[in-house]
């Protein structure tokens, strides 16, 4: 893993290896921050991503309503 200054001072090598199929991972202060991935692998990434993801109606329409236990509560009178 590169710091963040390694990854400054050597950017064009960071980018040739990402480009040459090997991402690279840079660190911030001793922490992993980024990874640095060729545009082509960033788009095959969200591709894969989106094929796995269900749709907004299938999420909702898989909620387990029925097994879900109701209170049965009464509302309160309230005057205004």
């Amino acid at each position: 893993m590169l710091t963040l200054q390694d990854a400054k001072n050597r950017f064009s090598a960071v980018v040739e290896a990402a480009l040459a199929g090997r991402p690279q991972a840079v660190s911030r202060r001793g922490k992993p921050a980024v990874v640095v991935v060729s545009a082509a692998e960033y788009a095959r990434l969200v591709e894969a991503a989106k094929a796995r993801r269900e749709s907004f109606a299938e999420h909702l329409m898989a909620f387990p309503g029925s097994e879900v236990e109701r209170l049965d509560a009464v509302p309160r009178d309230v005057e205004f």
